[in-house]
């Protein structure tokens, strides 16, 4: 069994920013120690660079192996640059340590606009790692900021990937089994062919549609079930999704 926890969408250096609403998060988190730790963008509201200092202070408090990948937020004001300097390549993988599942993260964000993009090269590469994943009998996530698919109850869409049939088509193609983002806000789940897409709320901002609350996600991946939650940091945990038939772990 694998234990995933997915955050999204900090917004650090932002007025609704909530840093208490943050550290209560992580200290849970922490609490669960799960195997794997995914923060898929946004981690700053502005990319400034004393912005990325403090999220990188917050981040450090986290005690699992940690994939951090960018948002359209982090490429504002050379934050694109920042983030190579104070986290890692905005592109990368991450494996658990039983070598049984591997996570592809990936830079959809482009400087100083709000649309998200992969592009061939990224593609290309994401492609290859997919096909390694795919030799060594691997569990195959996907980690990224912008939806590849639209979310509802977000009102009229404008930010999904610019090259969003291509990407879904690789993914569909190389049987990904899972593909988690962020950037709405929003928590959905979506399933196509095999492939499951799951975006995450946001876990510290109160930019928040409705009565919806502060949240995360976590995923319990075992032999053939795959199940997905949605836990509010000051709230219940509900059960998003739960799939039978995932052969997984």
């Amino acid at each position: 069994m694998v234990l995933i926890a997915h955050l999204s969408d900090l917004h650090v250096g932002a007025i609704n920013h909530m840093e208490k609403t943050l550290l209560d998060a992580i200290a849970r988190i922490n609490g669960m120690n799960p195997d794997l730790v995914v923060i898929t963008g946004d981690l700053t509201e502005n990319g400034y660079y004393l912005e990325f200092l403090k999220a990188r202070e917050y981040l450090d408090l986290i005690e699992n192996p940690l994939m951090v990948v960018p948002g359209n937020h982090d490429a504002r004001h050379v934050g694109n640059e920042t983030f190579e300097e104070i986290f890692h390549d905005r592109s990368s993988t991450l494996t658990n340590d039983n070598g049984d599942l591997t996570i592809i993260g990936l830079d959809s964000s482009e400087p100083d606009l709000d649309y998200g993009k992969v592009g061939r090269q990224q593609q290309i590469w994401m492609e290859k790692e997919l096909l390694k994943a795919q030799k060594n009998n691997q569990y195959k996530i996907i980690a990224l900021h912008h939806h590849i698919i639209p979310v509802p109850k977000t009102g009229r869409e404008r930010n999904v990937l610019a090259d969003a049939g291509d990407i879904l088509q690789s993914l569909t193609d190389k049987n990904v089994d899972m593909v988690i983002s962020g950037h709405k806000h929003v928590p959905h789940v979506w399933r196509v062919e095999k492939t499951v897409f799951v975006t995450a709320g946001t876990v510290s901002s109160l930019k928040l549609r409705g009565k919806d609350k502060n949240s995360f996600n976590t995923y319990k991946i075992e032999e053939d079930v795959l199940e997905i939650n949605l836990n509010q940091v000051y709230g219940k945990k509900y059960l998003m999704a739960r799939y039978d038939d995932k052969c997984g772990i």
